[in-house]
């Protein structure tokens, strides 16, 4: 499970989870949940979304769709009747998500022998000043997955000021 910023740096890496657990049970279980339900990850404070704007949304950090939609966390719309507007959020959502996986492209290009959880947690730890030295170079981001079409799995039912935030981001 991990958290990258826009220049494919990661900020959050919680590595020892097996890969037969499903995601949502990684994430309940990882420190970063325990600390954005306990409103302790010093999140800024919300703001205007664009700059003639009235109306404040909250920093959220994106998630896909087994994660539960809250107010800082967005997951895209769940279900297959969607409307316009929420099938291109949620498209355009999943593009915001590719900064995690290509992270993971260029840390398993960077060193390709990742043989332990310790060597995971030593790559990760060395890609950031790694990136910030070498800048950005396009051929090491490395797709992983067709995002054109988006799996929307069902979910529990949000919290309403949840679910306004949400709708907020795809107006």
């Amino acid at each position: 499970m991990a958290i990258a910023d826009s220049d494919y740096k990661f900020t959050y890496v919680d590595i020892g989870a097996y890969g037969k657990d499903c995601d949502s049970f990684v994430f309940q279980e990882a420190f970063f949940s325990k600390l954005l339900i306990r409103n302790k990850l010093h999140i800024p404070p919300s703001g205007p979304l664009f700059t003639n704007d009235t109306e404040n949304c909250p920093c959220v950090f994106v998630g896909d769709e087994v994660f539960l939609l809250s107010e800082n966390l967005m997951p895209p719309y769940a279900g297959h009747n969607l409307s316009e507007k929420q099938r291109i959020f949620s498209y355009r959502l999943c593009r915001a998500r590719r900064y995690v996986e290509c992270a993971f492209g260029i840390l398993s290009n960077k060193w390709r022998i990742l043989l332990s959880k310790d060597i995971v947690k030593a790559c990760v730890l060395l890609l950031n000043p790694v990136r910030s030295e070498d800048g950005y170079r396009y051929e090491e981001i490395y797709m992983t997955q067709n995002w054109n079409s988006v799996n929307r799995a069902a979910c529990s039912r949000p919290r309403r000021s949840a679910s306004d935030v949400r709708d907020r981001f795809a107006d």
